[in-house]
């Protein structure tokens, strides 16, 4: 019994869609911080003659995306929880003051799965003796851990990761010489970009190659029509 307990315990094992939200924000926020700081670099190192207005450009679109990306992260999530706090409290209500109804859409939703009427019911009045409202939560809002709404958490990531994305394309241009900056940014940011992708497609297991390719033709539509900007405007700044 020990042995065979003990191998189901390391059998189990976190599923990919347990990281999506902690993922998806942290992603999102490292992908714009090199693509957007990069393309902005790029932009003024196609008209400037000295890299002073560069690193200063790309500082501030360090500080204001990150920032950006957390109150907006924030605000987005805020307003999920909101709505998930406004229908729980319903269910709170509904629950006290038609348990029958209750009941009969949860045995329901139970049918809806694959249960037969009698083992719905079974299962429904097992559960609402143990949980109602945490069953009606889960089963019929659709409402769990894994994608609960956490908005200190998603700003977080978000900001942290922009700020991590950002600082790439900053090295780059303090570090590099002017005389062709532009195509140090793109060829150094396209493999930014390559890395972020492969890692996030392992890390959330999809395919590698679709999310390298997905992520370099995007990064030099972006990073390539900023640069036409400081050459089409033919400003020359610094």
């Amino acid at each position: 019994m020990e042995d065979n307990t003990t191998e189901f315990d390391d059998y189990l094992s976190p599923h990919y869609i347990t990281r999506s939200n902690w993922l998806r924000a942290a992603v999102l926020g490292a992908n714009d911080g090199i693509l957007s700081t990069t393309s902005i670099a790029i932009g003024v190192a196609a008209a400037s003659t000295s890299k002073e207005p560069i690193i200063l450009a790309t500082l501030a679109g360090l500080v204001a995306g990150a920032l950006s990306m957390a109150a907006g992260e924030y605000v987005s999530v805020s307003s999920q929880t909101d709505v998930e706090k406004s229908d729980v409290e319903r269910e709170k209500m509904e629950l006290e003051e038609m348990p029958e109804m209750e009941l009969e859409m949860l045995t329901r939703i139970y049918e809806e799965r694959g249960l037969k009427r009698q083992t719905a019911e079974l299962v429904a009045k097992e559960l609402t003796e143990k949980d109602a409202l945490g069953a009606h939560i889960r089963d019929e809002l659709g409402i769990n851990d894994i994608n609960q709404a956490k908005p200190i958490q998603a700003a977080l990531a978000s900001g942290a990761s922009f700020t991590f994305g950002a600082l790439l394309p900053l090295f780059v241009a303090m570090l590099l010489p002017l005389k062709n900056l532009e195509y140090y940014l793109y060829v150094f940011g396209i493999i930014f970009l390559v890395t972020l992708g492969a890692m996030a497609a392992k890390a959330g297991g999809s395919s590698v190659w679709k999310a390298v390719l997905r992520i370099t033709f995007w990064g030099t539509v972006a990073m390539g029509v900023t640069a036409l900007v400081g050459y089409f405007f033919g400003v020359t700044v610094g």
